[in-house]
């Protein structure tokens, strides 16, 4: 998208003003009617439009064309020309989202100090997005744990593919970051990407929001799956979509086509459908809340999406990227966690997941201290025993134990803590924790500690 489309029904001005833009060097397209316009937009979108207001021979005027490509590609900035200029049409062009407005005769340096910004304008707005797209996808998908090492393979295998993702796993664990991954790296990228929050359509707004509308007043009005034409549809949570939604998505995936709101032509749509959720659907079926033939549409390819438990060692990763990221946004102090509060965060239980680290780690920047690491005391939850002499509270179980017993117990779970927390290496549990390697493999078969293979420890996950 580099070039700038100028449309005009005078041939002297449309080739006046390409001329005086490729000997600037622009790349330049010429239109004479609405038609032409159209058709050059749909072959490739423009940087930048140069629009007559006044259009003889065509079905649509200056205004009318405006308002299509605003409506359609609202970032294209088109600046508007006419001999017959006056404050109303002005007025009524930057209503419609004009960029500018030049009257005829033009200034020749008018025009290019406005064509220069317009493009300025829309080479900023392409890297905006750029850097969205890359700030929610590549750089958010962090981690060198065994559990999220497996998922990337996964998402890597269906990125070239148009076969429908099922993503589950518990809320907060990442879900959409994980399509959005897969959209990234698939041949749809330049594509949209358009999330569906299922829950928040109403039945009877459905087909408004998802197939769009048409009424005198405005027009064509697209919906959700027509603004992902020839990208990625994701539904999200799809178990919330209500039953009367459901049945009319699955005619969606069978047909590929449907019918606006108020509108008579079938409208066909090119869309790979992604889905999540957090909750059983083979349960949502039994109970009736789920179609299973949706299910069925839906569930081509189903990934797992691993909780932060499953993936502790990331969590170091994921802290320093957040921490990274909030001072990058909004100005919160870049701090480094202290060898103890990383620790404390590799143990704590996280039933938010990614999503409760993100806004634990918002907190602390908020809330803590300007400057100097990050302290266990920062962090939610009771503080461990340390210097400044606070005792560990034992439960009431703990407390009737004989010394011995309670020593095993608290070994025990404290072993499986580290081990976890390491993702089952018992190279790197045995460093931290100050023992031999093979000094902990037999404290851990002497408290009945087993490897299960899923970071619990044991002989089969020592590899680096």
């Amino acid at each position: 998208m580099t070039s700038i489309l100028i449309v005009d029904d005078e041939k002297d001005i449309r080739e006046l003003i390409g001329d005086i833009l490729k000997d600037e060097g622009y790349a330049i397209r010429l239109a004479a009617n609405s038609d032409d316009c159209m058709e050059a937009i749909n072959t490739e979108l423009p940087s930048l439009m140069i629009l007559d207001i006044w259009l003889k021979d065509s079905r649509m005027d200056g205004i009318d064309i405006l308002k299509t490509v605003k409506r359609d590609n609202p970032d294209v900035p088109v600046v508007i020309i006419s001999g017959h200029g006056n404050i109303e049409i002005a007025v009524a062009a930057i209503k419609q989202g004009a960029y500018d407005f030049i009257e005829k005769p033009f200034n020749i340096d008018q025009l290019m100090v406005v064509v220069s910004r317009a493009m300025e304008t829309s080479r900023l707005r392409r890297e905006n997005a750029d850097l969205r797209r890359r700030d929610m996808t590549s750089s958010d998908m962090l981690g060198s744990s065994p559990a999220f090492k497996g998922l990337k393979v996964q998402l890597e295998k269906v990125t070239k593919s148009n076969g429908r993702v099922m993503l589950s796993g518990p809320a907060g664990s990442g879900k959409e970051l994980a399509a959005r991954f897969i959209h990234t790296n698939s041949n749809r990228a330049s594509a949209p990407f358009v999330s569906v929050s299922s829950a928040t359509i109403e039945p009877e707004r459905m087909e408004e929001v998802l197939f769009g509308r048409e009424t005198s007043e405005r027009g064509v009005e697209k919906g959700l799956l027509e603004q992902a034409h020839g990208g990625i549809v994701y539904f999200d949570e799809v178990a919330d979509m209500p039953l009367g939604t459901q049945s009319k998505i699955l005619r969606v995936l069978t047909e590929q086509q449907f019918t606006r709101s108020g509108g008579a032509d079938k409208v066909r749509v090119d869309l790979r459908v992604i889905s999540s959720t957090s909750r059983d659907l083979r349960h949502e079926i039994a109970q009736g809340r789920f179609r299973q033939e949706l299910y069925d549409r839906l569930n081509v390819v189903p990934i797992q999406v691993p909780s932060l438990e499953e993936r502790r060692e990331d969590i170091p990763e994921l802290t320093k990227h957040f921490i990274e990221m909030f001072h990058r946004s909004q100005g919160l102090p870049a701090r480094v966690l202290s060898p103890e509060a990383e620790a404390m965060l590799q143990t704590m239980s996280w039933p938010g997941n990614v999503r409760q680290l993100r806004n634990v780690i918002e907190r602390v920047l908020i809330l803590g201290d300007s400057g100097g690491p990050v302290e266990p005391r920062e962090l939610p939850g009771p503080e461990p025993v340390g210097d400044s002499g606070q005792r560990m509270v034992l439960g009431g179980a703990m407390a009737t134990l004989p010394l011995r017993e309670a020593r095993e117990v608290f070994e025990r779970e404290y072993l499986l803590t580290q081990i976890n927390r390491f993702g089952g290496n018992i190279s790197r549990t045995a460093g931290f924790v100050g023992m031999e390697r093979s000094a902990l493999h037999r404290k851990l078969k002497s408290l009945g500690v087993v490897s299960s293979g899923k970071g619990h420890g044991g002989e089969g996950d020592d590899d680096e």
